[in-house]
């Protein structure tokens, strides 16, 4: 009888501990999934990858913004994009352990150039979007230029840059570009100056130019020499 009674005591009381560790061991295994899970989400949901001038990189999902829905805006006289419409984006490939052998390498602009098939779409669809005459004369403009390792095709470095080819903006990529090459400044911060306001841009990089000579604003005697790369690549 003995026997009988611890039974009935204690069989169910090492039943419980058992359920009970059951329970425990199903909980942490659920937690540790939804940790993983949340883990997961973090990482989909991670933003774009940015340059070292803080612009995003390109991307291939890029839209053309709705027709109608950007604005041109203009400063000392010339023609500026809308930010909210072309912040300005960069290639990738390009920064500023690989400039030797992108931007500053003479004939690369030209094996990244996108064929004017993308371009010429692009442009129309632009005109539309900043509320311009599809017929408009101008540039189908890459706001960080080609030759300052911009993004390619993707429609947030791009906008129709009205006036006659070659124009104002045209020199200040080319200068630029020649100040990056020559080492005079970083390539992040010629990218962040011309998608800032190209007609400040010497300014924000630091720079002067005078009879066309590009130097620091603050050491006027060091200036670029020499040149490198191709100076075509807007």
């Amino acid at each position: 009888m003995s026997c009988s009674s611890d039974y009935t005591t204690t069989a169910p009381a090492r039943l419980s501990r058992r359920v009970a560790a059951g329970l425990l061991a199903a909980a942490l295994l659920a937690t540790a999934a939804a940790c993983n899970l949340g883990h997961a989400a973090t990482s989909d949901s991670a933003p774009a990858p940015t340059a070292a001038s803080g612009l995003a990189a390109s991307s291939a999902d890029a839209k053309v913004p709705a027709a109608g829905t950007c604005k041109l805006g203009s400063h000392n006289g010339q023609s500026l994009p809308d930010p909210a419409c072309t912040p300005g984006t960069v290639n990738p490939a390009v920064s500023q352990a690989t400039i030797a052998d992108t931007i500053c390498k003479s004939g690369w602009t030209s094996t990244v150039r996108p064929p004017t098939s993308v371009t010429g779409k692009l442009k129309k669809q632009l005109d539309t979007a900043y509320g311009l005459p599809t017929t408009t004369e101008g540039e189908l403009d890459h706001l960080v230029s080609l030759e300052l390792g911009g993004a390619l095709a993707d429609p947030a470095n791009l906008w129709v840059e009205p006036g006659k080819i070659p124009n104002p903006k045209d020199a200040v990529e080319n200068k630029l570009h020649s100040a990056v090459c020559s080492g005079l400044v970083p390539l992040a911060t010629a990218q962040k100056a011309i998608a800032g306001n190209w007609t400040t841009a010497f300014d924000d990089a630091g720079l002067r130019v005078a009879g066309g000579k590009v130097c620091l604003r603050d050491n006027p005697a060091k200036c670029v020499t020499g040149r490198r790369g191709d100076e075509d690549g807007n």
